[in-house]
């Protein structure tokens, strides 16, 4: 999902009463204290129930037709979903169809309904401004691991690693293949001396050969926002070969660490 053309999409929609947009920013976050015993159910069951009660007493038969369609609608996909929910669910739904936007986000919102004739999007902006497509490059000497994420989420996750016989840096695509490939050098744990100085030795060179592969990512990926993970003088090397600018350096060894952790630790810990 592109959320960019998304919000953009959204904002250009204009309905005419008794058409309207109803926008639902809902917080399904497990870890907030205010969410213990699944309180967003009960948030959710109100939110809906006050445009009813409201439109009841408003009269106006077409637009109340509209909105329990919608509700329906919202309803159906909060039971058929809830078992996956994550931090949050925002729905933006017409009767008419012509606007369905339902997506769960790794990130929270602040609960709040509205139906009005044009989406309320200002959340979701906010949500990409915190989290835009980001790049996360961890450096753990010949391997380095790439986490493309946006929104909170792991899109996708590659591993490059430097074939020392050869000196070519092979691509593993996708978190089976780079946990795989980490994997298979299980012998490498406990490297010895003589690696090491040839590593060392050699370091500068092996890492300006996989900058470019590094930077033809970022492009096709549409990285807006780097982060560079990994031990000092490795990162150094390769931001000095790369053409695009690292946003945030974290000085931490997190390449075998599971994605979502990672991050948590280098996107919301200072």
């Amino acid at each position: 999902m592109d959320l960019k053309k998304e919000i953009t999409k959204l904002e250009n929609v204009h309905l005419m009463k008794p058409e309207k947009v109803f926008t639902m920013y809902l917080n399904t976050d497990p870890s907030d204290p205010d969410q213990q015993g699944g309180e967003w159910k009960i948030h959710l069951k109100n939110g809906l129930n006050n445009f009813e009660h409201y439109l009841q007493e408003d009269g106006d038969s077409d637009e109340k037709r509209n909105y329990w369609a919608v509700k329906e609608k919202v309803e159906n996909y909060v039971q058929e979903n809830e078992q996956n929910f994550a931090k949050s669910l925002v729905i933006i739904a017409s009767a008419d169809e012509t606007v369905w936007f339902a997506e769960r986000f790794q990130l929270p919102v602040e609960t709040a309904f509205y139906w009005e004739e044009q989406p309320v999007v200002d959340q979701l902006k906010n949500m990409y401004k915190e989290f835009p497509k980001t790049g996360i490059v961890l450096t753990q000497k010949e391997n380095i691991k790439l986490i493309d994420a946006e929104l909170g989420q792991v899109r996708d996750t590659k591993l490059y690693e430097l074939d020392l016989n050869t000196e070519d840096w092979k691509l593993h695509q996708g978190a089976h293949a780079a946990g795989a490939a980490m994997g298979s050098g299980g012998a490498k744990q406990s490297k010895s001396d003589q690696y090491n100085e040839r590593f060392e030795a050699n370091r500068y060179r092996w890492y300006k050969s996989v900058a470019p592969k590094l930077d033809k990512q970022a492009k096709e990926l549409g990285w807006e926002r780097i982060i560079m993970v990994g031990d000092k003088e490795e990162i150094d090397d390769l931001r000095d070969n790369m053409n695009k600018e690292a946003d945030k350096v974290v000085n931490k060894n997190l390449l075998d660490h599971e994605e979502t952790k990672v991050i948590d630790q280098v996107v919301y810990e200072e």
